[in-house]
């Protein structure tokens, strides 16, 4: 990977990181469905001004639809109504790490879903050194969770799944000539007309109380910031590097929200934190299989 996708990988890693902060907001005032919607329905109306800015439009046939109505499910319905539904039963700590294994997923998927994405000895060192990173950067949020409570583990593993085969399904639009800031416009806007009736009919959201202004702050960035400006990212990332490169910011959001805890709350890492970011770090220096080049470069 360039230098390029790399510094959009920490990006986006940031913005999702961040993103912890405001979902925590927006549901403390509406019910979760009704986030999601709002979130998305942000999204597409930022992406489509977006759009109509840069003069690009938004290519319609039956092929497209029906690819961005299977990304939509993949990548918003089904994962964020299990990450909704698991965080009842597990804590953040297990849920972070569970959502960690989306990496290793994706490249088991892509291994036999494409033909250029094949796992080798280092991809596979690097996604697990990464995913024991996440493990012990998260082990103090562990303590006390039963980590018998299955039905919130395997409701997280299937959000994984779902991203994981989302991720590999989205190389697609590359492949029907759409550009990344078209592709998250139709993945979002999908997403939100297919929430749309489940919400009205179930959160009933014209009944709601009216946010303040602090958590409309917080509604706005995740709808505009979290999802618009980031799955346009995360689409060029995936055109850029593939499926795995893409998967990997699940990996480095952990990572980020401990850092941005630091610097904008005062949580000052402990050890447990830097010895994960260290192992995540030297994981991605793997994948990248920049070890391999400077150790070549020693001799």
């Amino acid at each position: 990977m360039n230098a390029a996708i790399w510094a959009a990988l920490l990006l986006l890693s940031l913005i999702w990181g961040g993103s912890f902060l405001f979902m925590k907001m927006a549901v403390a005032v509406w019910p979760p469905l009704t986030v999601v919607l709002s979130r998305v329905v942000l999204a597409a109306l930022g992406l489509g001004a977006a759009l109509w800015i840069k003069r690009q439009r938004l290519p319609l046939s039956p092929a497209l639809i029906g690819a961005w109505a299977v990304m939509a499910v993949l990548n918003n319905l089904i994962p964020f109504t299990l990450i909704v539904w698991s965080q009842k039963s597990i804590g953040v700590g297990l849920g972070a790490v569970v959502n960690a294994t989306t990496p290793v997923l994706t490249a088991v998927i892509a291994h036999y879903a494409t033909a250029d994405e094949r796992l080798s000895p280092r991809r596979i060192g690097g996604v697990l050194i990464g995913l024991f990173g996440v493990v012990v950067l998260m082990a103090p949020r562990l303590t006390g969770q039963a980590l018998g409570e299955l039905p919130g583990i395997l409701a997280a593993l299937g959000a994984c799944m779902s991203y994981a085969l989302a991720t590999v399904w989205g190389r697609r639009f590359k492949r029907m000539g759409v550009a990344p800031l078209a592709a998250a416009t139709g993945q979002v806007t999908a997403a939100a007309l297919l929430i749309l009736p489940v919400a009205l009919i179930l959160d009933r959201p014209w009944t709601l109380p009216w946010p303040d202004t602090e958590t409309l702050g917080a509604i706005l960035a995740l709808g505009l910031v979290c999802t618009g400006f980031a799955y346009a990212l995360f689409f060029r990332i995936l055109n850029g590097a593939g499926a795995n490169a893409a998967a990997l910011v699940t990996q480095l959001v952990p990572a980020s929200a401990v850092l941005i805890g630091w610097v904008a709350l005062g949580e000052v890492p402990g050890l447990a934190q830097w010895a994960g970011m260290a192992l995540i770090t030297l994981g991605l220096l793997v994948l990248d299989g920049r070890m391999p080049r400077f150790r070549r470069n020693r001799r």
